[in-house]
């Protein structure tokens, strides 16, 4: 197994692995329940829902173990299954049928490039400053959804300003800034699984102040597949509209993967000397084949998470994190309800600090080239004040060719960053923008 995974390699260890497996699972184990409740809008069976949503987890992660080799979670992304949702079946009218076959159509493409080598040529196309720019902005961000789960941050006057304070005198808040406290003191003294710990323990509190229920029952039997699972209506999907749903999700998927990746495998420090991730073709591949899996059985598309990263702080640098990872949420599949009572306020300090953590890549952005710094400044704070990973990093993209074109340097553009640039563009013509 050691040698499988590569641990000397690595410098890694079992008991740190497992320590990290665990750390992603709880800080990723919400999607069990939320990407059920968001695809309900667009009338997906929410029990056969979260069914397919472990199902696709487990495929993905153990794929990402025992083939990429990466310490990286893989579930049904959270903000393109909105857009299945709330877009293309809500608002442009198609039902989750035909959604599902932009998935997979989306999925099948995606393996024809990975597997041609183009989408490793492309990554190895993106400039140094860009690609720490995705770990900055990837730490933001979860640091942005953390102190909202923590009940620290909350929606605003978006006439004013768009977020403000909330009420953090309220008992689950407090709770949870205690959390942030505990994690903050256990790192300083250096303790081992000092996310975990103070996940389990907040967990623990909001459960002792009765804020969160004590798990009604400790086995479940899992909701039955049969009502999504191979429904795909591909005739539906034949019309030159559904073009333009099934662009929108290419691009999507292409750059919240290539960013998660780079980000993650710089705090990983899985990156070579030239700042590429080594044999990406491989997580790549992985993503493209789980996202054909999430098609079939019935839900949305998949790729790495960014909540990796709080496995990735506790010492994860191997596929076997993400072999546990994969156990865990087959273990889900009976023990749901025991395995999701961990609340937002439980991991939304554990998402902070893994924040923290991500702004050490900031250190190594090239601050005396404009050309560089302005689209890496672009991609940070776009991922956080528009809520979205892709519109940060397509407009990081857009911005750099266009700098560079315009300061008489287009000639040392890759060729590679000219096509992401045009694919960025598409991007924007299809998003689903709002009045």
């Amino acid at each position: 197994m050691r040698t499988f995974f590569e641990f000397d390699r690595h410098q890694a260890n079992l008991p740190k692995e497992i320590l990290a497996g665990l750390t992603t699972f709880f800080t990723v184990s919400y999607i069990i329940i939320v990407n059920p409740a968001i695809l309900e809008a667009a009338g997906i069976p929410r029990e056969a829902s979260m069914t397919a949503t472990i199902l696709t987890a487990i495929f993905g992660t153990l794929l990402m173990g025992f083939y990429a080799k990466r310490p990286f979670a893989v579930a049904p992304y959270m903000g393109e299954n909105a857009f299945i949702a709330y877009t293309v079946v809500a608002t442009l009218g198609y039902t989750w049928q035909t959604a599902l076959a932009s998935i997979f159509i989306s999925g099948v493409l995606f393996t024809l490039l990975t597997l041609s080598g183009l989408r490793s040529w492309l990554s190895k196309a993106i400039p140094r400053t860009l690609k720490y720019s995705f770990a900055v902005g990837i730490g933001l961000f979860l640091a942005f959804i953390g102190f909202g789960q923590m009940g620290v941050v909350a929606l605003g006057v978006s006439a004013q300003a768009p977020v403000t304070m909330a009420d953090i005198s309220a008992l689950p808040a407090l709770i949870s800034l205690a959390g942030l406290l505990l994690i903050s003191v256990l790192l300083v003294f250096r303790v081992p699984g000092a996310i975990l710990i103070g996940i389990l323990l907040t967990t623990a509190a909001l459960i002792a102040f009765g804020i969160e229920p004590f798990p009604k029952a400790l086995v479940s039997a899992p909701p039955s597949l049969a009502p999504i699972f191979l429904q795909i209506d591909f005739q539906g999907a034949m019309t030159w509209g559904f073009i333009g749903v099934i662009t929108s999700v290419l691009v999507m998927d292409f750059v919240d993967t290539m960013g998660t990746l780079i980000g993650l495998s710089s705090r990983a420090d899985l990156l070579d000397e030239n700042d590429n991730l080594p044999e990406i073709e491989k997580p790549m591949l992985v993503d493209a084949l789980s996202t054909i899996a999430a098609s079939l059985f019935g839900t949305t598309t998949a790729g790495v998470y960014i909540e990796s990263a709080a496995g990735i702080e506790q010492g994860g640098k191997t596929g076997f994190t993400a072999i546990v990872i994969a156990a865990l949420f087959a273990f889900a599949l009976f023990f749901s309800p025991v395995l999701t009572i961990v609340p937002g306020a439980a991991y939304g300090p554990a998402l902070v600090v893994v924040g923290m953590f991500m702004l050490q890549s900031v250190t190594k952005f090239d601050f005396n080239d404009y050309t560089e710094l302005m689209p890496a400044f672009l991609t940070v704070t776009l991922m956080i004040f528009t809520f979205n990973i892709g519109v940060g990093i397509t407009a990081g993209f857009i911005a750099y060719v266009i700098l560079m074109f315009f300061t008489g340097k287009a000639s040392s553009v890759h060729p590679g960053m000219w096509i992401l640039a045009a694919l960025s563009l598409t991007f924007y013509l299809f998003y689903p923008y709002h009045s």
